[in-house]
């Protein structure tokens, strides 16, 4: 259960994806959730200063021009290295764990069955001030 507001943004260039998380994340009114389908729109909105954003390791299956979530991720941080980010991806293999959590991710999630569940327990222990 969440129980600190926060704003996040989910960026996802699967629109099920990000409807299906914005919707479950979204139950908790106290909660301000906003949805980019490219990181792109994630980061021209970026000065709103979320708490967290919640970020796709692929994002340029429907636009190949579409910078990835490593890209994404490292102008996130240059801007503000407190925004905490979450990766969710269908990327299992260690060695891409290993790097989002290097380049300043604080949590990996693989997209599977539980991915929501350990999403908003994730979310429920961020605190911000």
């Amino acid at each position: 259960m969440i129980t600190t507001p926060l704003k996040i943004f989910i960026v996802d260039d699967d629109n099920m994806m990000l409807e299906m998380l914005r919707d479950r994340i979204g139950q908790h009114a106290s909660n301000t959730v906003l949805t980019f389908s490219t990181g792109e729109d994630c980061l021209k909105h970026v000065a709103e200063n979320p708490d967290v954003i919640i970020l796709d390791y692929y994002l340029n299956s429907k636009n190949p021009d579409a910078s990835n979530g490593m890209e994404i991720l490292k102008a996130i941080k240059k801007y503000n290295p407190n925004i905490h980010v979450i990766f969710l991806s269908g990327q299992e293999r260690y060695g891409v764990a290993m790097q989002t959590l290097q380049k300043g991710a604080e949590y990996y999630v693989i997209k599977d069955n539980d991915a929501f569940d350990k999403i908003e327990k994730i979310l429920s222990g961020i605190t911000v001030s």
